[in-house]
């Protein structure tokens, strides 16, 4: 691949020490966070202590002060040593902004350290059972009572959930506006109505607490709404681009680290006298992902420099997390094919990659919700379909 030329002489030295924390303090514990479906506190407090979380928070409220580029070394850096537990993404890079883009600051100054710490983690309550990429049919509910809202819903599949103290939750505060009728509120989990369901148990992402939220009458201030009553939907709307940038980095790496993977395991594994790189299907097929992962490298990156410097729209954005998803199956799947039998087996890192990257294309807007924005971008209007 061409050398990448985004990153600075700062970011390479940051990703070092990234990279260092991670083999010392999270590769040799993956395998029992797994087990217990969870990734302890502990984790998190070294993660903040790195300056791992909320990279783009200002030294103002106690972050690093860093930028998008120091985000995209964190997560890079945990999907290229298979840390898949650790909802540092959840946290850092789409509930932050929300704080940094529309919250008071009152709102700021009492969660960002929290959060930049790890003392305070942090998750999205968007979906519902009967919600997903249609966000404008979410039905939990927030009914003003003076000075505070009162919520009533359920939420699932929260990545982090379990353990998260902090919740930004998509609301009707007027339920009979539709999707322009939708708040955002900052729910604390220890409030009286709020309960967490049992940590669902998914396909991949083992060591990742994803859990359903129930709120009951929880009662919140009126100061934890995040920005403009019923703008939730374009506030959503317009952080949607990033959410799905960060998926396009994570599927990268692995794209790029599976392909590594697979060549090490195929010269080294005999077979009919000879190893599995030998034979031409195989150096074709290597061929063929590594020249498809260098023309993605290419658009990635461009994607990174063009949110860096706040020209990223929606449809580019659609794009990149459609394009990356797509071909991180399509990688996985030969990658596994090449490693045989043992590729099957958990023991293996790419039997885990395979695993955890099917929800890539589910999350943060299916590829199908993708496909409709993009033909709405480049169809005339009367051709054009609903897109939430």
């Amino acid at each position: 691949m061409l050398p990448r030329d985004i990153f600075s002489e700062e970011h390479d030295i940051y990703r070092d020490s990234v990279a260092r924390l991670i083999r010392d303090e999270f590769v040799p514990y993956h395998d029992k966070w797994e087990e217990e479906n969870m990734v302890p506190h502990e984790a998190w407090l070294k993660a903040g202590e790195a300056g791992m979380l909320c990279c783009t928070v200002p030294e103002d409220y106690g972050g690093p002060g860093g930028d998008f580029l120091h985000s995209t070394v964190v997560t890079e850096e945990l999907f290229r040593h298979s840390i898949s537990g650790p909802a540092f993404m959840i946290h850092s890079d789409m509930v932050t902004p929300y704080l940094l883009d529309y919250g008071t600051e009152e709102q700021k100054r009492k969660w960002l350290p929290e959060m930049v710490t790890g003392r305070m983690r942090a998750a999205i309550g968007f979906s519902e059972p009967s919600a997903g990429s249609d966000l404008a049919a979410i039905r939990t509910t927030a009914v003003r009572d003076g000075d505070n809202y009162v919520l009533n819903g359920q939420k699932t599949f929260i990545t982090g959930g379990y353990a998260a103290e902090l919740l930004l939750v998509a609301c009707k505060t007027d339920p009979s506006a539709g999707a322009k009728g939708i708040s955002l509120i900052m729910v604390e989990a220890d409030r009286p109505g709020y309960a967490r369901g049992k940590k669902l148990n998914k396909i991949g992402l083992k060591a990742q607490d994803t859990a359903e939220i129930f709120m009951q009458d929880v009662c919140v201030p009126a100061s934890n709404l995040i920005g403009v009553e019923n703008r939730g939907f374009y506030q959503m709307m317009k952080e949607l681009a990033q959410e799905r940038l960060v998926q396009a980095v994570r599927a990268q790496i692995i794209v790029e680290t599976a392909i590594l993977w697979t060549i090490e395991y195929t010269v080294n594994r005999p077979i009919f006298g000879r190893t599995v790189a030998d034979f031409q299907n195989t150096r074709f097929k290597l061929a063929e992902m590594h020249a498809q992962a260098s023309v993605m490298r290419a658009y990635v990156d461009r994607c990174i420099s063009a949110h860096a410097a706040g020209k990223l729209d929606a449809t580019e954005a659609a794009i990149v997390k459609m394009t990356s998803v797509e071909l991180q199956g399509k990688v996985l799947d030969e990658c596994l094919q090449l490693h045989g039998g043992w590729g099957y087996i958990w023991d293996y890192p790419i039997a885990r990659a395979y695993a955890d990257a099917r929800i890539a294309r589910i999350a943060g807007g299916t590829v199908e919700v993708m496909k409709q924005i993009i033909s709405n971008a480049i169809l005339p209007s009367e051709r054009r379909g609903r897109v939430d």
